[in-house]
């Protein structure tokens, strides 16, 4: 850790540590939402319909919540190092067997999205590794440069749809060993546990997080910032390609700008969340996030319409993950891996939630209508819980006198 009079970013931390959790969290996205971007060619293979194509894509969503929790533990027990290691391997041999095995029934890929979910877990390892070697007043650059691994959605949804049109779309999970492996090898040999870590509690005292008000709340925001994000980007190849009949490849590229536009703003949430609080902040986002995915409810006539809703949507979900992460550790310090792993389920949640019920609503109604208008409604909730709690955190573990961060 860097001497008090170190107060530069780049003077603070670790950086081949920060680099590290960055590129895991990365390539671990981007396996995580592969099913998405592929679901257009399973669904014509395997012949499923939108609430099956909905299960599919949002299965390695919440299976990646829980075991968010799982691995948050680990990373208190095990350090993030260790945890991050055992993730990974889990994660390639789980492609392996997707790329050798029989995967042509609806039930093998169910238990792929579910060991998928494991790179979602990643999530509870990247973020407490970055966080423990930064000082409060730059946690939310820090965080929002290791959360935006986030932008390995972007990966996926660009190439997969080629790369199963070329190639097959099961021998994609056999490509996708490539960077994996490369990933490792920097994990092993850049990444670096904190001096400082807090030593390992009992599991009744993580428990205990749970009786905190806060942590119901961290929670509830981040389902809906995060959950709008991964749900979305697991979600809209699929709409693209129903909704206005774009080509998988193009629907593809089209699911790219949008979420290259959400991860790309995660870090600058956490900077702006820094410069002017991550209440603030995080307000301005619910609301813009709210009347994007109002407006694209109503099936706007062209593509070109509903992806620049999305687009605008997406930036501001992204840039809410990165505001709720500047606030959380300032409130959970001593508990960051539990309260990442807590927030980071919850966040899962939402994504499958998001997923599942556009499968439905499309299954149901004939439309997605039902579905981007409840989300909506959940931002526009988000926003009054906000309005709630605000003066309570300015003045208790957000005052001046206890933190030097903007809240």
């Amino acid at each position: 850790m860097s001497s008090p009079a170190s107060t530069s970013f780049w003077r603070a931390g670790h950086l081949p540590t920060l680099f590290a959790a960055f590129f895991y969290f990365d390539l671990s996205f981007m396996v995580w939402v592969l099913l998405g971007p592929l679901a257009v060619l399973i669904a014509k293979d395997l012949a499923l319909d939108p609430a099956q194509k909905g299960l599919m894509v949002a299965t390695p969503l919440l299976a990646g919540a829980l075991l968010r929790l799982v691995m948050g533990l680990l990373v208190d027990r095990l350090q993030p190092k260790k945890a991050g290691i055992i993730g990974q391997l889990i994660v390639i041999a789980a492609m392996f067997w997707a790329w050798q095995s029989d995967m042509r029934s609806f039930h093998n890929l169910l238990i792929l999205g579910g060991l998928l979910g494991v790179a979602g877990a990643s999530f509870a390892v990247a973020l407490p590794m970055a966080s423990r070697w930064y000082p409060p007043q730059h946690q939310g650059k820090a965080l929002g440069i290791a959360g935006a691994g986030n932008s390995g959605t972007v990966f996926a949804a660009l190439f997969a749809p080629a790369l199963g049109l070329a190639w097959g779309w099961q021998n994609v999970f056999g490509w996708c060993l490539i960077p994996l492996g490369l990933a490792l090898l920097v994990f092993i040999f850049m990444a670096k546990d904190a001096p400082d870590a807090p030593p390992p509690k009992p599991l009744s005292a993580y428990l205990s997080v749970l009786r905190e008000n806060d942590a119901w709340w961290f929670m509830f925001f981040y389902s809906v910032t995060f959950g709008g994000f991964s749900g979305l980007a697991s979600s809209l190849t699929i709409y693209f390609n129903g909704q206005y009949g774009l080509a998988p490849v193009t629907a593809g590229y089209f699911t790219a700008a949008c979420v290259f536009a959400g991860s790309l703003v995660r870090p600058l949430g956490g900077w702006l969340a820094d410069r002017h609080g991550g209440i603030r902040t995080l307000g301005v986002m619910y609301m813009i996030a709210a009347c994007a995915l109002f407006l694209v409810s109503f099936g706007l006539p062209q593509a070109s319409q509903a992806l620049l809703c999305f687009v605008l949507a997406m930036l501001a979900l992204g840039a809410g993950n990165g505001a709720v992460f500047q606030l959380a550790p300032q409130r959970f310090r001593q508990e960051i891996g539990i309260i990442t792993g807590l927030v980071g389920m919850a966040g899962g949640i939402g994504g499958f939630y998001l997923a599942s019920s556009l499968g439905w609503s499309r299954q149901l109604s004939g439309s997605y209508q039902v579905g981007f208008i409840i989300f909506a409604l959940l931002a526009v909730f988000a926003l009054f819980g906000l309005s709630l709690v605000k003066q309570r955190w300015r003045t208790t573990w957000g005052s001046s006198a206890v933190t030097n961060a903007r809240i």
